[in-house]
């Protein structure tokens, strides 16, 4: 798959759907009653990457302010969502043992490589920063996961809401009807083709973790070192 076409697509569509005010707002973002979670491998990007992405977001936050802007703890890219969160999932309902085996297994042999945070993307509910990867080292892990969860039989929803193939970074989640909205689409054609930062990936992360992947619900599983 061409990464930068596929971003595009996703961009234009989303901008078009923005302009006609055919966009989506989440609406469990506050509520009390979310209580969906899952577990998921991530990568997290660094402290220059996060910088550049805090900067954007507070030029946002000056026009649509009450929108929900991720903090740089929770800035992640999903490697493979192994569980979609779902209402009232809970770690006690697997041996979380046999997820790392198989997650160990999956990356054996695989060395550290080069993603690259450059640009904007949207859906008609969030923005996202595109990464770019230099090397197949994250599709071979991500196909690892697919055959190793599959043979190991374990709970796992991997592809089920969709088939990962991107390696965005949610940054916002609008939570209301715009205030501003040719602000907004100002500030995104301004950052289109922004150079975020360029990171080493040589960690890997099994999180327990709520929608959002808020710290406060995140609780670390294990951690993988890619050689």
């Amino acid at each position: 798959m061409n990464l930068k076409e596929h971003y595009d697509k996703l961009y234009q569509d989303s901008i078009q759907k923005i302009q006609s005010d055919s966009y989506q707002v989440d609406e469990l973002i506050d509520s009390d009653g979310d209580n969906r979670f899952g577990i998921t491998l991530l990568l997290r990007p660094d402290n220059t990457v996060k910088s550049n992405i805090h900067k954007l977001l507070s030029e946002i936050s000056l026009i649509e302010p009450n929108q929900y802007f991720y903090r740089d703890s929770d800035l992640h890219v999903t490697v493979m969502s192994i569980i979609s969160c779902y209402n009232g999932f809970a770690l006690h309902q697997i041996k979380v043992e046999e997820y790392i085996e198989a997650i160990k297994k999956s990356i054996n042999g695989l060395s550290r490589f080069h993603l690259e945070f450059k640009g904007l993307t949207s859906s008609p509910s969030c923005l996202m920063v595109q990464g770019f990867f230099e090397n197949d080292v994250l599709n071979q892990v991500r196909d690892n996961l697919r055959i190793n969860f599959r043979d190991a039989a374990l709970e796992q929803s991997i592809d089920k809401r969709y088939v990962i193939k991107t390696a965005h970074s949610t940054i916002l989640r609008l939570k209301e009807r715009f205030r501003n909205k040719e602000g907004y689409l100002k500030v995104l054609e301004a950052y289109r083709d922004f150079h975020f930062g360029t990171v080493t990936v040589d960690t890997l992360e099994l999180v327990f973790n709520d929608w959002y992947q808020r710290k406060e619900y995140v609780k670390i599983l294990h951690s993988f070192k890619l050689k």
